[in-house]
C-alpha cells in the first residue's frame, strides 16, 4: 500500500473482520496503549463491530492525560512571574490544573505560547536573551528525542535563559504495573507504533515472556488496527505470547538509535508520578546531572507542589482501562471538551474526548 485511503479501505475492513469472527472464540480482552489508536478505534465504530464478547481496553496512552496535576501546577506557577515566557504544545493549554489552565492563566496577562517543535522555544530564548524562556516537555518516547535535542542546542548555543520542565514517562513499565494489579483483565497489547519507532520492540520481549501476553507493535489507521487485533487474537487462540510487528512501514525491532542515544545524553531514567494513576518506578525522564541547569523546576524552585484532584473525576480509572467514561457521573454533563474536570476529556488523545466526539452514552461491556 502506497497511499493513506488504502489503509481504510472498507472491502479490506470488512475481510480482516470476518477473519477475526472466524478466528476468535473466547471472548479476548486486548488493550491499546495509545491515544491516537483509542481515537480511531473509537471514532470509526470498529470496537462495537467485534466478536461478540470480544472487548478493546483503553489503557494509559495519552501523553497529556497522564502528564501529572504538579507539572501543571508548577508551569503555572512558573508562567505568572515576571520576565518568563512559558513555551507548550498546544494541547496542553486547557488541560485542568488544581484551580485553573495555561489559557486562562495567558488570558489574566502571563506571557504563554503555543510553539511546534522544542526548537522554537530555543529560537524564543535566543532572540530574548531578557527573558526566561521555558518549554513544557512532556510526553512518551515519542517527543523525548526532540526535547532532548533542543537541550543540546541550547548547551551549543551557551543560552543561559533557556529551561524545561521536564515530565517524560515511559510506556514498559506501565504496562508492567497494570499486569501486576490482581484486577487486570488485559490478555494482550496493542503497541504505539510511533513509541516503538523510536525505541523499538525489544524492551516489549521480556513483558511478552514473563507475563504470558502477546504484544503487536500497530499503526493508527483503521486497518493497522484490525490487523493488529487480529495478530494478537492469532496469538491468543494458538498459546503463544510473543512481540510481533504489524506497523513494518515505520517500525524496526532496534528503533531509531539515534534518537535513542540523543535521550540517552540528556535524560536519565527515574521514578514519576502519572495523573490520576500515581507513582511508578522507573517510569520517567529527567535531565541528567550534567544538564541540570536546564532543569525549570530548579531553577524556580517550584519541585515541592502537591495538589488533589477533583474528587468526582475517576480519571485513573479510565487510564488503566477499570472504567470507561460513560461510568463517570461528570461525563458529558460537568465535565465536557469546552469545561474539563479531568485530562481525557480535554486531550485530543483523551479517552472521554474521543467518547464524546463519537456520541458515545452506553457502556459497551454490556453490548453482547
Amino acid at each position: 500500500m502506497k497511499y493513506l485511503d488504502e489503509y481504510r479501505d472498507p472491502a479490506l475492513a470488512r475481510r480482516l473482520l470476518d477473519e477475526l469472527r472466524a478466528t476468535a472464540t473466547r471472548p479476548w480482552r486486548i488493550m491499546e496503549v495509545c491515544g491516537g489508536q483509542t481515537h480511531t478505534l473509537v471514532r470509526q465504530g470498529i470496537d462495537e463491530l467485534l466478536p461478540a464478547g470480544m472487548r478493546m481496553i483503553h489503557g494509559p496512552g495519552c501523553p497529556v492525560c497522564v502528564t501529572p496535576l504538579e507539572t501543571l501546577d508548577r508551569a503555572m506557577a512558573i508562567a505568572a512571574r515576571p520576565g518568563v515566557v512559558l513555551t507548550s504544545f498546544g494541547d496542553m493549554l486547557r488541560v485542568p490544573g488544581s484551580s485553573t489552565d495555561l489559557l486562562a492563566l495567558r488570558a489574566r496577562g502571563a506571557d504563554v505560547r503555543v510553539v511546534y517543535t522544542p526548537m522554537d522555544a530555543v529560537r524564543i530564548a535566543q532572540e530574548a536573551p531578557e527573558r526566561e524562556v521555558v518549554f513544557l516537555a512532556v510526553g512518551f518516547e515519542t517527543t523525548a528525542p526532540a526535547n532532548a535535542m533542543a537541550v543540546l542546542h541550547a548547551a551549543r548555543l551557551g543560552l543561559a535563559n533557556f529551561s524545561v520542565l521536564v515530565s517524560h514517562v515511559l510506556v514498559p513499565p506501565a504496562m508492567t504495573a497494570l499486569l501486576k494489579d490482581p484486577g487486570c483483565e488485559v490478555q494482550a497489547f496493542l503497541a504505539a507504533g510511533h513509541v516503538c519507532a523510536v525505541v523499538g520492540w525489544r524492551e516489549y520481549e521480556p513483558i511478552a515472556a514473563r507475563h504470558r501476553v502477546p504484544i503487536v507493535v500497530t499503526g493508527f489507521e483503521p486497518l493497522d488496527l484490525l490487523e493488529g487485533i487480529l495478530m494478537a487474537v492469532r496469538q491468543l487462540e494458538t498459546g503463544r505470547h510473543e512481540v510481533e510487528n504489524q506497523y513494518t512501514r515505520a517500525v524496526r525491532r532496534s528503533g531509531n538509535t539515534e534518537a535513542q542515544d540523543a535521550v540517552r545524553r540528556v535524560f536519565r531514567v527515574t521514578d514519576r508520578s502519572w495523573r490520576g494513576i500515581g507513582p511508578l518506578p522507573d517510569s520517567g525522564l529527567e535531565l541528567a546531572q550534567c544538564y541540570a541547569r536546564f532543569d525549570a523546576a530548579r531553577r524556580f524552585d517550584v519541585g515541592g507542589l502537591r495538589p488533589a484532584e477533583a474528587p468526582e473525576c475517576i480519571a485513573g480509572a479510565i487510564l488503566t482501562g477499570a472504567r470507561l467514561p460513560t461510568d463517570c457521573t461528570a461525563y458529558g454533563t460537568r465535565c465536557t471538551p469546552r469545561h474539563p474536570l479531568g485530562a481525557p476529556m480535554v486531550s485530543a488523545e483523551g479517552t472521554c474526548a474521543a467518547f464524546h466526539a463519537a456520541g458515545r452514552t452506553s457502556d459497551l461491556r454490556d453490548v453482547p
